[in-house]
């Protein structure tokens, strides 16, 4: 270790302070901040990561920040990476979609180490990033909702037309003709249950 005095002159007379009795510089360190700070945004996470020298990799601890870019740092969060590898992973559900984001990471020696002891350097350079477009179901459930909405009042409309035309023609139809050919009267029950048959099947689709 090494002894850290001060000396000064004071009217005319010089004087010596102790300052740091037992000074170790392993013990008082401040490392540069990382660097080429990068970001990858896909579907399901957002993956960061940055470089250190590489005989550091192993014994250092990082905290990465983030927040919304419009957002100022004291609202951003703090994330600590699982291990000393210079990456960390952000999960999509973390993060709004269609908002852009803005990282920075530090990173001193760690607390796990016996040999070394430091600060928190400073912050990085920033990355920006964007949550990636998720497939998207709900457009899909609301247009499916809105065939289901406009094909119902449809149906039935055309069901009271048919029930109607139906109604009509029996009143004119007293009696049925002989041979192959169906009277109307019955041709139109038939048609408006198979009409019927098909609005069903087709709602269970929709859904």
């Amino acid at each position: 270790g090494y002894r850290v005095s001060l000396q000064g002159n004071f009217f005319g007379r010089n004087h010596t302070y102790v300052t740091f009795p037992e000074y170790n510089p392993r013990r008082h360190i401040k490392l540069d901040p990382p660097l080429n700070i990068h970001s990858n945004v896909t579907a399901s996470k957002c993956q960061i990561w940055w470089s250190v020298p590489w005989y550091l990799v192993e014994i250092l601890q990082y905290e990465l920040q983030y927040k919304e870019y419009s957002m100022s740092w004291e609202t951003a969060l703090n994330k600590t990476p699982p291990s000393s590898l210079p990456q960390i992973e952000i999960e999509a559900t973390e993060l709004r979609s269609g908002i852009a984001y803005i990282a920075r990471v530090r990173c001193k020696v760690s607390e796990n180490e016996d040999s070394y002891h430091s600060q928190w350097s400073e912050w990085s350079q920033t990355t920006v990033f964007q949550r990636a477009g998720v497939p998207k179901l709900s457009e899909k459930i609301l247009n499916t909702r809105t065939m289901q909405f406009l094909f119902i009042p449809l149906s039935f409309g055309t069901l009271l037309y048919l029930f109607w035309s139906c109604k009509l023609s029996s009143r004119y139809c007293c009696f049925l003709t002989s041979g192959p050919k169906a009277s109307p009267a019955l041709t139109l029950p038939h048609q408006l249950l198979s009409f019927s048959h098909s609005i069903i099947c087709t709602m269970g689709i929709l859904r």
